[in-house]
């Protein structure tokens, strides 16, 4: 997992629920410096490829079966920015890449959803260069919820009171799915209480990309159908040990 470095929550949060696979599956970590979210140059510039490929390249180190960009830039960049990401890292150091927007894109299709609730800690010109990416593929945002703020270590202090007040806020809506974007936000254990609660799934993104990975890898995520939705489905089962 590439991680942004001011993040406190994905790294126990992915442990936590990793843990029925373990030590079958195991996973690990590497940082590059992310502080703030938001439009304008200096904060994209967190994002340009060589700090994160210089992660990368330690990661794989490791030798992990997967490395995943454990971060939703690409949900207000655009979704380009993580296939190039990802293609980058495969080049690199010969390991299949995913991210948490790729995971989050492909669950939307396999679910069929066309109307999303989104919740995120973030700035209202960030959430709405969302809306509009998700517009363009045609996903409409029929209700959303924001925190405003631009702080990325901040976004962890959002109460888990909080994130499921705003996901009760959105399913009002009635959307298909309601996604909770922002891998430093304290959604994926509250995510199961609130499908049971508002009957609808909730994607929280730690979860779905720990799920990319194990899609990736054709592992069966049925052992972690406790969090949640995300993880209902089952693949292929693995032949091998696997690190992400």
């Amino acid at each position: 997992m590439l991680t942004p470095s001011s993040n406190t929550v994905l790294e126990p949060l992915t442990a936590r629920m990793l843990a029925p696979l373990y030590p079958d599956v195991s996973a690990h970590f590497g940082r590059f410096r992310v502080t703030e979210i938001a439009l304008d140059e200096a904060a994209n510039r967190q994002f340009s490829l060589p700090p994160i490929l210089e992660a990368a390249e330690l990661l794989a180190d490791a030798r992990c079966d997967v490395i995943a960009w454990n971060g939703t830039s690409a949900s207000w960049l655009g979704f380009d920015t993580d296939a190039a990401l990802c293609a980058a890292i495969t080049e690199r150091t010969g390991i299949p890449a995913t991210s948490a927007i790729i995971g989050l894109n492909k669950l939307l299709q396999r679910l069929g959803v066309r109307r999303l609730g989104l919740v995120t800690p973030y700035t209202a010109d960030v959430q709405e260069r969302i809306i509009a990416n998700y517009a363009r593929h045609g996903i409409t945002i029929v209700a959303e919820a924001h925190s405003g703020l631009r702080d990325n270590f901040s976004f962890s202090d959002v109460t888990e009171a909080e994130i499921a007040a705003m996901c009760e806020r959105v399913a009002t809506a009635r959307p298909d799915a309601i996604a909770i974007v922002c891998t430093n936000m304290r959604g994926p254990l509250i995510a199961p209480d609130l499908e049971r609660r508002l009957g609808v799934p909730v994607l929280d993104s730690v979860a779905f990309t720990l799920w990319s990975c194990l899609d990736v890898m054709n592992v069966p995520t049925a052992p972690l159908r406790a969090f949640g939705a995300v993880f209902a489905g089952e693949t292929i089962p693995p032949e091998s040990t696997t690190d992400i």
